[in-house]
């Protein structure tokens, strides 16, 4: 297993941040989060079409770029620094992993290709209003119907639910297994509704399903081990959004105090905001370590000694707690101006707040860690 990052993923990184700070700055962050879909699609569209963002780990096969996991992450870190609003997390990242993982080819090749190109925006609806993201809290359920199937229940806390083309829905399976589901969202029996969120740049909703048509994915028996992984996937690739945006909060916290005069000196070399500079740094550092690390065990499973469930858990973990802590002493070191309406560093609080509890809590990412280790 590799430790360090190749000079292709290296200019992989370089090109998107350049893109970022080029075409969404706070400034356009601020502005698009004020508008009905949340995002810019121009910007979207770039990104897809030019850069391949929405492609990243999708197979060649199916229309992708056929890149790994390692790489799915450094697009999902540049946009947590960034603080991207975009289709990126909810379409590339968990609709088209759950497709790529659960499908079966002719389903891939009927779904995929319009994700990668962008032109399709997808969603996953997994968690309920009053469970988890554990598969074992999914009460959803599907009832054969002469060859097809259909959808009764209702689900939360569906990333950019409301811009949907497609929907991934899990839900529980006659026999009590779980099975992956796509339908469009237009489908009879399908309603929406947007959800009031803390994170303005997150868009989530609420899909309720009441006898809706859908296509099971792969089998009855592709579901349960398919959620396993896209779950594994989609907490790395949190955890690489939440270092990223703990990165950058570390920096402008730095630039900001390093600005700042008191008492005649910079207020960067009193001894308190050294050591809290000092602090911020190494727990970013710990995180991104175990961010990568399990990154590159996505990539390369049969060489970790380690289940890539626990490293999944382990970085979601440690990149929560670290995003939260991180964002608590930007707005420390800012004087408290920081949570100000008029300050960007309120911008990544609210996002490492409900990055904190999103895919699952910290406590709930160690104790599925706990039960790998101990399995």
């Amino acid at each position: 297993m590799k430790f360090s990052f190749s000079e292709e993923q290296t200019e992989f990184r370089n090109m998107l941040r350049r893109f970022l700070r080029d075409r969404s700055p706070t400034t356009e962050v601020r502005r698009v989060i004020e508008t009905e879909a949340g995002y810019d699609p121009e910007v979207w569209r770039v990104m897809a079409e030019d850069l391949g963002v929405a492609a990243i780990h999708i197979p060649e096969a199916y229309g992708g770029a056929g890149f790994g996991i390692s790489e799915l992450a450094i697009a999902a870190e540049e946009a947590g620094r960034a603080l991207l609003p975009s289709p990126f997390f909810g379409s590339t990242v968990l609709a088209a992993t759950a497709i790529a993982e659960a499908g079966t080819d002719a389903q891939k090749q009927a779904l995929l290709p319009g994700i990668a190109a962008g032109g399709t925006i997808a969603a996953l609806a997994a968690a309920e209003p009053r469970g988890g993201w554990n598969a074992g809290a999914f009460t959803a359920t599907a009832s054969p119907d002469n060859g097809s199937w259909r959808l009764s229940g209702r689900k939360s806390y569906v990333l950019d639910g409301m811009i949907a083309d497609l929907v991934v829905a899990a839900a529980r399976l006659p026999e009590g297994g779980l099975g992956l589901f796509s339908l469009p969202t237009d489908s009879a029996g399908l309603a929406r509704r947007a959800l009031r969120s803390m994170d303005p740049t997150r868009r989530l909703a609420e899909i309720t399903f009441d006898g809706a048509p859908a296509v099971l994915l792969g089998g009855p028996a592709a579901g349960g081990p398919a959620w396993e992984r896209v779950l594994d996937i989609a907490a790395i690739c949190l955890a690489g959004e939440m270092v990223g945006g703990a990165e950058r909060l570390r920096e402008d916290a730095l630039e900001y105090v390093s600005m700042r005069i008191q008492f005649g000196r910079s207020i960067a070399s009193f001894q308190v905001t050294k050591h809290k500079a000092a602090d911020m740094l190494l727990e970013v550092e710990l995180a991104k370590a175990a961010a990568y690390y399990a990154a590159a065990a996505a990539d390369d499973d049969e060489e970790s000694d380690q289940p890539l469930a626990a490293l999944a858990s382990l970085a979601k973990a440690a990149a929560a707690d670290t995003y939260m802590q991180t964002a608590v002493h930007a707005v420390q070191m800012h004087g408290g101006i920081g949570f100000t309406h008029d300050n960007d560093t309120q911008l990544w609080f609210k996002r490492a707040k409900a990055s904190e509890v999103f895919l699952g809590s910290a406590a709930d990412h160690r104790e599925r860690m706990l039960q790998q280790w101990n399995a």
